[in-house]
């Protein structure tokens, strides 16, 4: 009996998180379980390197995972804001979420590009899987680089 309560607890749970976030719920699904990944390869690389892992080494990785959500929220309050104006202007979003999934995307990439590199410091070998990341994640730069001509700068 108590499984089962343990079991509908646990789906209930994902079903709300994919309901709550949405779009956003598969890369949050994807980057959550890789910043914790990232973060115990990177201290397994150092080790294995003889770098000595301090506090302060180990407080400036979980700051850098903290601010990746505030670079979501803020992605998130762009697409806020482009979606009230759309509505305002009776505009309908097939894609209401689109800034904050971009980033939320490229994000995991960059975990993934980052463990896949921690493997490789620590002697693994990873002759496809990094090099096909790195591709991905210049062809999601391509895409969204914008042009700085015509902007002043200061």
């Amino acid at each position: 009996m108590k499984a089962k309560a343990i079991e509908y607890t646990i789906s209930a749970a994902i079903g709300a998180f994919f309901s709550f976030f949405g779009v956003l719920a598969i890369p949050l699904a994807l980057l959550i379980p890789c910043n914790i990944i990232d973060y115990f390869t990177g201290m397994a690389a150092s080790k294995v390197n003889g770098e000595k892992i301090t506090s302060e080494k180990s407080f400036a990785g979980i700051v850098k995972k903290v601010m990746m959500y505030i670079l979501i929220f803020v992605g998130y309050g762009v697409d806020c804001m482009i979606s009230y104006v759309a509505a305002n202007l009776h505009i309908e979003m097939a894609f209401p979420l689109l800034f904050s999934a971009m980033v939320a995307s490229w994000l995991v990439i960059n975990e993934l590009i980052s463990i896949t590199e921690n493997c490789e410091a620590t002697g693994v070998a990873i002759p496809v899987l990094s090099p096909v990341l790195r591709f991905i994640k210049k062809k999601i730069e391509t895409v969204v680089d914008t042009p700085e001509e015509g902007i002043k700068k200061e």
